[in-house]
């Protein structure tokens, strides 16, 4: 991703590169000396609450799912570059999942059939756990 390119979330959302904040430092873990020394890890961060290029309802829905700042980290490879790509998918899908509109829940009853066939089964079932009771002689 380089100074001109944008990050593109979905069809209307585009987060051009210098809104993006870039951090490296050394993988964790074992590896040795390019381990110790290289630093590939690439960490990628998005500040939702004062982002131009997002729309209002954009900006609210990810401020209520993700908060005012989203990051996304990379280590899995050896290459700074590759972990950059990672990093940048991972902020790219983070976004878009959040921005989905999810459809209001209707509330459902269960049909008239299905509730008197229930009742059914459960008036079964208590007669059938009566007629397992020993029988008391009357007194």
């Amino acid at each position: 991703m380089s100074a001109d390119d944008e990050l593109v979330v979905s069809a209307g959302v585009r987060i051009p590169a210098h809104e993006l904040q870039w951090r490296f430092g050394p993988s964790g873990g074992p590896g040795g000396q390019h381990a110790n020394r290289a630093h590939t890890r690439a960490e990628v961060r998005f500040d939702v609450a004062t982002s131009p290029s997002l729309r209002d309802g954009d900006r609210r829905r990810l401020l209520d799912r993700l908060g005012p700042v989203v990051t996304a980290a990379a280590d899995d490879e050896r290459s700074q570059l590759r972990n950059r790509r990672l990093a940048a998918d991972r902020l790219r899908r983070t976004l878009a999942t959040a921005l989905v509109v999810r459809p209001p829940r209707r509330p459902t009853r269960p049909r008239k059939g299905a509730v008197e066939k229930r009742l059914a089964a459960k008036r079964q079932r208590a007669a059938r756990k009566r007629d397992r009771r020993p029988v008391r002689p009357d007194d």
